[in-house]
């Protein structure tokens, strides 16, 4: 395993992250939106569940109280479910916190949004609202990371 700056990884996921407001390339695929960001921009690859809700689990979450926003990099995890090729279950949601409230996530597009505003975003068709559950820190995230060289792209 490689040794990667927390404030750089956490810079550099940032950047990448915000750099795609607008794509939809990502949509329905929230998890692999936030893993990427970490991964491609700084050339590592971590290791999270199969689903935003496995990968909360995974990591162990912080409540979130609104009081005092996860800080930048931390992921936001949410519970909502839906059918994905047949199979209806609780996938969750998570964007990436920017640290003053806010998370960029994969939705329909790549947008910035009040994580509490999440929950208020229409669903997709057959889906559930999304509901605001914690966040993980970002050394929980890059636990376990390891380098990796991404194709460009």
């Amino acid at each position: 395993m490689t040794a990667v700056d927390q404030a750089a990884a956490t810079a550099a996921a940032v950047a990448w992250a915000l750099a795609r407001v607008g794509d939809t390339g990502y949509a329905l695929r929230c998890l692999a939106f936030v893993e990427d960001a970490y991964e491609r921009a700084n050339e590592i690859e971590v290791f999270g569940g199969a689903s935003a809700t496995e990968s909360a689990a995974l990591y162990g979450l912080s409540s979130y109280s609104g009081n005092e926003p996860p800080p930048a990099g931390s992921l936001v995890f949410y519970a909502c479910g839906g059918p994905v090729d047949g199979t209806w279950r609780d996938w969750g949601h998570v964007g990436l916190a920017l640290g003053d409230g806010r998370v960029v996530h994969a939705w329909d597009a790549v947008r910035v949004d009040a994580a509490a505003a999440v929950e208020e975003l229409e669903p997709a068709a057959g889906w559930t609202r999304p509901r605001l559950v914690g966040w993980a820190s970002v050394e929980r995230v890059l636990e376990g990371h390891r380098a990796r060289r991404w194709p460009v792209g």
